[in-house]
């Protein structure tokens, strides 16, 4: 981001504010920069909001999802930003407040929602789905191979009595999923716990439409940086970038027509993973993979 920021009255957008780690490390090392907000989770933006207070009006929260990012600008009365960063999934604050429900690692009530105010919660869905809708989810968002006899269990189990918390849903997945015999393996639950976040929230659907206005948002030389944790998440991204980087002209025209030309340029080379000096301050980066771009001035 700094090359499209740096030594300027610059405004970024950070997508998924969270506690506001990024948006702080922004204020605290560009003067004149302004940071907008963007944060589902009211606790979420009552905490950052406190930490970036010493930053006065350079600090501008929004309680929006960022696939309402053209509505936050507009209502701000921005035309175009010079940044756009997405730091995509569940945050730090989410994962440690067992109450959230999203960890498999600690028993709480199965709720999953980024923004608790609204819509339904992970046992809502394991409750109402019939076999086939939860074995699509545990399939598509969590790319899980016992789908079908996960969901089979869920739907036998909550006939006896309704599956509210982790504990009950992860003794489920320890008789649904095979474990190999003498090999170390992760948590059978964790590929079914991101498939349910996932379709709790919306997440992919929402990142799909949140990419053409982020690239939109930007104003010629600004800079979209996204950072996401597995390879659904990730491959919107490249898809959306890639698109945006490729001329629209029919490949057939020997020429380029006036106003086809990419509005991207790319400058990940694939994606960028965290070092190993990173990785040893912070193992949560290790999914991490990020990608950026810039904005061309399309002729």
């Amino acid at each position: 981001l700094r090359p499209a920021i740096e030594g300027k009255k610059a405004t970024v957008v950070d997508c998924t504010l969270g506690l506001g780690g990024h948006a702080e490390a922004l204020l605290s090392q560009f003067p004149d920069l302004t940071v907008v907000g963007i944060d589902r989770d009211d606790a979420a933006l009552e905490i950052a909001s406190e930490r970036l207070r010493e930053y006065g009006s350079r600090f501008v929260p929004a309680a929006a999802i960022y696939d309402e990012l053209t509505e936050v600008l507009a209502m701000l009365e921005i035309q175009s930003v010079e940044g756009v960063l997405m730091d995509l999934g569940v945050s730090s604050m989410q994962l440690d407040q067992p109450e959230r429900g999203f960890s498999y690692a600690q028993d709480a009530p199965l709720d999953m929602r980024m923004n608790q105010g609204s819509g339904k919660t992970a046992a809502d869905l394991l409750a109402s789905l019939d076999h086939g809708q939860l074995a699509r989810i545990f399939r598509d968002y969590g790319e899980e191979r016992f789908a079908s006899q996960v969901a089979r269990e869920i739907v036998n189990t909550r006939d006896e009595a309704p599956i509210v918390s982790s504990a009950q849903l992860n003794e489920i997945l320890e008789r649904s999923i095979p474990q190999a015999p003498g090999k170390a393996s992760s948590h059978p639950g964790k590929r079914v716990y991101q498939a349910l976040r996932i379709a709790v929230n919306d997440e992919l659907q929402t990142l799909e439409r949140a990419m053409p206005q982020a690239i939109d948002a930007l104003s010629v030389g600004g800079r979209l940086v996204v950072m996401s944790y597995h390879s659904l998440e990730d491959g919107i991204v490249k898809k959306a970038l890639q698109l945006a980087a490729t001329s629209s002209t029919p490949i057939e025209m020997p020429v380029e027509l006036p106003g086809t030309s990419p509005s991207l340029k790319i400058l990940t080379k694939g994606v960028e993973r965290a070092t190993e000096i990173e990785l040893h301050q912070n193992p949560r980066a290790q999914s991490a993979r990020l990608r950026a771009a810039e904005k061309l001035e399309v002729r």
